[in-house]
């Protein structure tokens, strides 16, 4: 590993098992922490990420978790608390995507969207925050969407959950600021790469990219990564866009 900026820190990383999550959770391993990773059912890939870490000279486990269900979440913070006693770092990188007209947009579809984009960003940070508080405090930064922010067809649902994000983060920061745990947004936009099979094209008008191309997963997780590092122990409460001058607040 390159350096201590994290050590005897513990980072829990959900959805970590390919693109950014993946980039995110070697880069804080890199940073000298205890990495745990998490997603749905990716077993194998969550596995080879781990072995990356270790073979690297870092330390890291992974746990499947279910991120619609209460219980999966309980367990899997459960586990870190056995394992390290500890947990300082939250990345909450879990989400789909689908696209449908509003007009055809069921309830199901909807409601789906909103447990996993947005309910399962509030039990994390549920269940994670009183082991956090108990280890001195630390930094949680969680993922939105740039389509809360620009709007597009087809995928009201997303903005509505990623919308929710920024609203849930800033209260994060101001009601745990007392325990020495910030709360930061990171909104990725139009970043290229192998999408999930979720995701379908993407609705984003690329012309509208001021620096005339597509991000990177390297690009979107360096932003994570940083936000975890004392480096940034000012700030709290942001929301931080990468997307090339897509949208500038």
């Amino acid at each position: 590993m390159s350096c201590n900026k994290l050590s005897g820190k513990v980072a829990f990383v959900v959805g970590a098992s390919r693109r950014a999550g993946r980039l995110v959770a070697l880069g804080l391993a890199q940073d000298g922490a205890k990495v745990v990773v998490s997603a749905r059912e990716s077993k194998e890939e969550l596995e080879s990420l781990v072995a990356e870490i270790r073979s690297a000279g870092g330390e890291a486990f992974s746990t499947l978790m279910n991120i619609e269900s209460e219980t999966s979440i309980k367990d899997s913070v459960q586990t870190i608390r056995e394992r390290y006693g500890r947990l300082d770092l939250l990345v909450n990188n879990a989400a789909i995507r689908k696209q449908s007209p509003l007009l055809e947009m069921t309830l199901d579809e909807w409601q789906k969207i909103m447990r996993i984009n947005l309910d399962g960003v509030f039990l994390t940070c549920r269940e994670s925050l009183p082991l956090m508080i108990e280890s001195g405090g630390g930094a949680i930064v969680n993922i939105g969407g740039v389509t809360a922010h620009i709007g597009v067809s087809n995928r009201a649902h997303v903005a509505a959950a990623k919308a929710g994000i920024v609203g849930f983060t800033k209260a994060l920061a101001v009601e745990f600021a007392d325990r020495n745990i910030r709360a930061n947004c990171v909104v990725p936009g139009k970043i290229g790469g192998e999408r999930s099979q979720t995701s379908g094209a993407s609705p984003i008008d690329g012309s509208r990219i001021i620096l005339k191309r597509e991000g990177t997963p390297e690009e979107a997780a360096e932003v994570i990564r940083f936000l975890c590092q004392p480096g940034a122990g000012f700030m709290t409460g942001q929301t931080v866009h990468v997307s090339g001058g897509l949208y500038m607040p």
